[in-house]
């Protein structure tokens, strides 16, 4: 499996390239540009790509989609149902520069999408938005999609063996979590049962390519995230008045964020907790 990445310089957002080999099928992971990069490099491995498979609608997500359809007017670009709907709302709104929804096809959870030797299993992980799709990626053994070692594969997805990867979108990110304060987010425990219930499921050798900054894996994030550490039981909660948002909270984590901010896991007065950016958390001095 080859991936090839580019990062968009203000947004920190990712754009892949993935393919089962040079000369071989290939599709990208979002398309938040600059998508350049990646022209050239599939020009370079001898590729061409057939699908774009957008984890959710998000402008710094989709807003290169054009400029790859330009290069080969044959690609399919797939996105959940749920989020096509998103972006259609997006682009009644007013939402300038973001692609058409209707030259959009749909993918769901539950699918499979095949790349030469690469399965590609969509996962839902709503939080960040409701379609939100994580996108397992494995190669086949022997030709075959069933588990190498037999039986139902209790991975999510239904992919096993080594040399897993999986593309988070907005959902998990290296030392963070997504917050769920953006346009068509659902709620912090959606976020927290995608990520403990569906991501942290996965092999801990599991590459994890996420939709901002840095690769991880999912032993690193289940040991050194402190988000999934408070999860897990291993470290405290905390409970310092704040106020969030204008509004008054209880700080329950300040943690580190993909662009080197921070990210705060915040309790209000009615018991529910959110997910928000640090920056809009302020602490009595």
């Amino acid at each position: 499996m080859l991936v090839e990445r580019a990062m968009h310089p203000q947004f920190l957002s990712n754009t892949f390239l993935v393919a089962d080999g040079e000369g071989g099928p290939a599709f990208f992971i979002d398309a938040g540009g600059p998508v350049a990069p990646l022209i050239e490099a599939a020009e370079r491995l001898g590729v061409e790509p057939t699908h774009v498979l957008l984890t959710h609608h998000h402008f710094d997500h989709v807003s290169d989609v054009g400029e790859l359809q330009a290069r080969w007017p044959k690609l399919e670009v797939l996105i959940s149902q749920r989020e096509r709907e998103l972006l259609a709302d997006a682009v009644a709104g007013g939402g300038g520069g973001l692609p058409n929804p209707a030259g959009m096809g749909a993918v769901e959870a539950g699918q499979t999408l095949r790349f030469g030797a690469l399965d590609v299993r969509p996962l839902h992980t709503p939080g960040h938005t409701a379609g939100m799709l994580s996108f397992l990626v494995g190669e086949r053994a022997d030709g075959e999609s069933a588990p190498a070692r037999g039986g139902r594969s209790a991975v999510p997805g239904g992919l096993a063996g080594a040399g897993l990867v999986v593309f988070t979108g907005d959902t998990l990110f290296k030392d963070s979590v997504g917050g769920v304060k953006a346009p068509g987010h659902t709620t912090y425990t959606d976020l927290r049962d995608s990520i403990m219930g569906t991501l942290m499921e996965l092999p801990p050798d599991t590459v994890i390519y996420p939709g901002h900054s840095e690769q991880t894996s999912v032993a690193r994030e289940w040991g050194s995230n402190a988000f999934i550490r408070v999860w897990r039981g291993l470290d405290a909660e905390g409970s310092q008045p704040c106020t969030a948002l204008g509004q008054p909270a209880r700080l329950v984590l300040l943690g580190a964020d993909y662009d080197g901010g921070t990210k705060a896991w915040v309790r209000w007065p009615d018991g529910s907790d959110d997910i928000v950016p640090g920056s809009r958390v302020e602490r009595p001095a």
